[in-house]
């Protein structure tokens, strides 16, 4: 349901926030390999989300990019948000442009609670409750 954009985006930035600080600034390229995707593409994610506010960033040979406190304190749906839009939760997965409750797909009431409970919980949790559950072993990155 997500793109690859709003997956590699969501990683980036749960591993910044547990991994940087305001005092460990981490650049585009050791992000990319620890989470194990393209450099390139995960530094223009990495510039949008500085751009938007979402996550921080300094340049210059101290620079990279952090998480601050109030960047934390957002919640993960902001991510996602920014790199593709919140529509991906409203359309069909199967690319009808009708489907809807009362002109459902043939797959729509199977997938709607799951798209349903996936928005509500990147809707009402922080950028730092998901990286607590990473750093307390409860979930992972694999990186």
């Amino acid at each position: 349901m997500l793109s690859s954009a709003s997956k590699y985006a969501i990683n980036a930035v749960l591993y910044l926030a547990v991994e940087s600080s305001e005092d460990k600034k981490i650049g585009a390229k050791e992000v990319a390999e620890a989470i194990g995707v393209p450099t390139p593409f995960l530094a223009k994610l990495l510039q949008n989300l500085a751009k938007k506010n979402v996550i921080s960033s300094l340049k210059g040979p101290k620079g990279g990019f952090f998480l601050s406190e109030e960047n934390k304190s957002l919640k993960l749906i902001s991510v996602v948000e920014h790199i593709d839009g919140l529509s991906k939760f409203e359309e069909c997965v199967l690319g009808l442009k009708n489907c809807s409750n009362d002109k459902p797909c043939p797959i729509h009431f199977s997938v709607q609670p799951f798209k349903n409970t996936m928005f509500d919980e990147l809707s009402n949790n922080t950028i730092e409750a998901f990286a607590v559950k990473v750093r307390n072993g409860e979930t992972f990155l694999h990186y």
